[in-house]
């Protein structure tokens, strides 16, 4: 099991169905649901982030804690915690509107990586953009770069990034940071309108990282790397919403990597050369995790159990 540490906002998704109906308060967050996810999937897990000590922030901390996530204390000084208003349209896709104030107070590298160091580093979507907790995360990731793998996620918000121009300079130094980059159609075609988004992967992949993988909804999944392009399907499910999806697909990335002992900056040469029938198996895990997600409401990524339940 990994060593990871989370650095993004964790939130209160107030979700509204098609039907106008509220269907409640859910603990959400880009990068929050990647760290309780990855938890619920039996990783070693930190979360930075910035909440209240309120009726939301208690919700979402119990929430993680359930989840087998550590949030950091130095993390709970907001004066109020993030809501995020989801609008799920009738085909289970959701969009977003926030209330969000984002800061990141830093601490020694050590200690927020943990005692025992840390195998892998996650963060993207509000956190890495919307200052000013943004040069706080930069200056996080400069720090553990040379002890854990980055991942970076971009995960578009329109609602709070602004332009799209705008946000793509403010994304350069992930690009140049991270190993793995993992970005949806959705969120190229706002960034790069009218390009095709295997080509923005690829004028990534020149960038740096060693894997930029293009999550394509039920059109499966991609990912490029010094080996060659490598396509998966999407595993069929009812789905009952997309809420978390591709953050449980993250997740399953990070955990695939993990079981094939790809993680931590001493393996940063295998994960560069890593093989396609690696990668095939990489992304086929992923897949599942985020089908599972998609089958129930909410953010609500498997158990280890449960995949082990079915693998069986």
């Amino acid at each position: 099991m990994a060593r990871a540490l989370v650095i993004g906002e964790a939130l209160v998704d107030v979700v509204v169905g098609a039907d106008g109906r509220d269907r409640g308060r859910h603990p959400g967050g880009s990068p929050a649901n990647v760290a309780a996810a990855l938890g619920r999937l039996e990783h070693e897990v930190r979360l930075l982030t910035w909440l209240a000590d309120d009726g939301d922030g208690r919700l979402v901390i119990g929430h993680l804690t359930d989840s087998g996530v550590l949030v950091l204390p130095v993390g709970l000084g907001a004066d109020r915690t993030p809501v995020a208003r989801a609008t799920v349209d009738a085909r289970g896709v959701a969009r977003y509107d926030f209330d969000l104030d984002w800061q990141v107070r830093t601490r020694d590298a050590d200690e927020t990586a943990g005692p025992l160091g840390v195998d892998v580093v996650h963060t993207g979507s509000i956190a890495a953009v919307l200052p000013p907790g943004s040069s706080g995360v930069e200056a996080m990731l400069e720090r553990l770069i040379g002890r854990a793998t980055i991942t970076y996620d971009p995960n578009a918000r329109p609602a709070l990034m602004g332009e799209p121009d705008l946000t793509l300079a403010r994304m350069v130094s992930y690009l140049e940071i991270a190993d793995v980059i993992k970005v949806s159609d959705e969120d190229l075609a706002w960034l790069y309108p009218g390009v095709a988004p295997m080509d923005v992967a690829d004028s990534w992949l020149m960038q740096g990282p060693s894997l930029v993988v293009v999550t394509n909804g039920d059109r499966g999944a991609d990912v490029l790397s010094r080996s060659g392009p490598v396509h998966v399907d999407a595993v069929g499910v009812e789905v009952v919403d997309t809420v978390g999806a591709g953050d449980a697909f993250t997740a399953g990335l990070v955990d695939a990597l993990a079981a094939e002992h790809l993680l931590g900056a001493s393996r940063r040469p295998r994960l560069r050369a890593v093989d396609q029938d690696t990668l095939g198996r990489v992304l086929s895990h992923a897949a599942l995790v985020a089908a599972i997600t998609c089958s129930r409401p909410g953010a609500d990524p498997p158990w280890r159990r449960e995949l082990t339940a079915g693998a069986a």
